[in-house]
């Protein structure tokens, strides 16, 4: 079956491979809850549910997610086969050494990251259609990779001990890595929905740049190795918290990047219409479309981490806002892309002045992110440099 979204044609899955990725997370939901239910407490199972349906929903129509998921499924869990009981397997083994293990593909993520970067330039400044597709496939067996490494990471931490392990989105190191991974996954769905793969090379440029910054963390300050989270972060609320605030990130990240793109593209139209570039891009209408749908979601991701971390902060030093400085710039952000949103929607604001603020709240966001545990200490101190 075909619909018709703006002006793209897009082919839905037949109903019987819907129905049966809906069943296979139902019945993967379920197992997990049978299998833990000794272990999970009311949170974990919410959290559980929460998952499968929204994968379920996203991948009915997806098939390079349904693909994505699957992969992941099979790799993490042959490398957790393979470990068994013994962490020290890492070294000797040679799927785990060059492979599965969570710095094995840290390794791969990174290096196809950047490959489908600079394959998503050069398709664009050849024009080709194909080069684009490979870059499309790098982006996916990156985030694929990363993802991976995530889950195996995660089996790492119980192996060094019960008592160390959680789940991987407890420092810089590991949200760098959920950043790009998430991103990726991100632009993807949008570069299926709205055919935009010259809009990739930009969009891979952050994403790029956070691997960069996760290489440096792991070889200049050993950020790679696994620790044991502080009392603070030994919650249920880490889980939810920190994903949801990663989807705000990255998609504002994207926005910015797009609006990089519409500017260049602006430009360009003014100097010389009908250059190669301004016929290789999206339409300028499309662009500013992405970036809205863009913003608008990550805003309302950012505001239920923003929730969760009062719900969070309240539980763990007694009161729901305490003007710390991570909390203070969390706002700022906040306010900021509200005011995006609130121009855009009730003043109709669009065009570059729009771009230029998607920029721009780049830096806002980054800073809140980074540069805060860089320049500031509060009660999030256990997050810096």
């Amino acid at each position: 079956m075909t619909t018709k979204i703006g002006t793209l044609n897009l082919i839905e899955d037949r109903p019987l491979i819907q129905w049966l990725w809906r069943g296979a997370m139902a019945l993967a939901a379920l197992a997990l809850l049978v299998i833990y239910a000794d272990v999970f407490d009311v949170y974990e199972i919410s959290i559980v549910i929460f998952t499968a349906v929204t994968m379920a929903l996203l991948g009915q129509n997806w098939a390079g997610f349904r693909h994505h998921s699957i992969t992941v499924t099979i790799l993490s869990l042959l490398a957790i086969q393979r470990y068994g009981a013994d962490l020290s397997l890492a070294d000797s083994d040679f799927l785990l050494s060059y492979i599965l293990a969570s710095q094995s593909a840290f390794m791969w993520m990174s290096a196809l990251f950047v490959l489908a970067t600079v394959t998503y330039f050069i398709g664009l400044i050849l024009r080709s259609d194909f080069t684009q597709q490979v870059g499309t496939g790098l982006t996916w067996s990156a985030a694929t990779m990363g993802m991976v490494g995530l889950m195996v990471r995660w089996k790492e931490s119980y192996l060094i001990g019960v008592d160390v392990g959680h789940i991987p989105v407890s420092n810089l190191y590991e949200v760098f890595i959920l950043f790009a991974v998430m991103t990726s996954i991100i632009y993807l769905f949008y570069e299926r929905r709205y055919q935009v793969r010259s809009l990739g090379g930009f969009v891979l440029l952050v994403i790029s740049a956070a691997v960069v910054f996760q290489l440096w963390y792991a070889f200049e300050r050993n950020a790679h190795e696994i620790q044991p989270l502080v009392p603070a972060l030994q919650s249920y609320w880490m889980k939810i918290h920190v994903p949801a605030n990663f989807v705000g990130y990255g998609t504002f990240a994207m926005a910015a990047m797009i609006g990089v793109a519409y500017l260049l593209v602006s430009w360009r139209q003014q100097v010389k219409a009908d250059s190669r570039l301004v016929q290789s891009m999206p339409s300028l209408a499309i662009m500013d479309e992405l970036m809205y749908k863009a913003i608008a979601l990550g805003f309302a991701f950012f505001t239920v981490a923003t929730i969760l971390g009062a719900l969070w902060a309240a539980e763990a030093w007694g009161g729901y806002w305490s003007w710390d400085p991570k909390e203070t710039w969390a706002l700022i952000v906040w306010l900021n892309y509200a005011a995006w949103l609130h121009m855009r929607m009730t003043k109709g604001w669009g065009g570059r002045p729009m771009a230029w603020w998607a920029v721009i709240g780049l830096f806002v966001t980054l800073f809140a992110f980074l540069g805060v545990n860089m320049f500031l200490s509060g009660l999030h101190s256990y997050g810096t440099l």
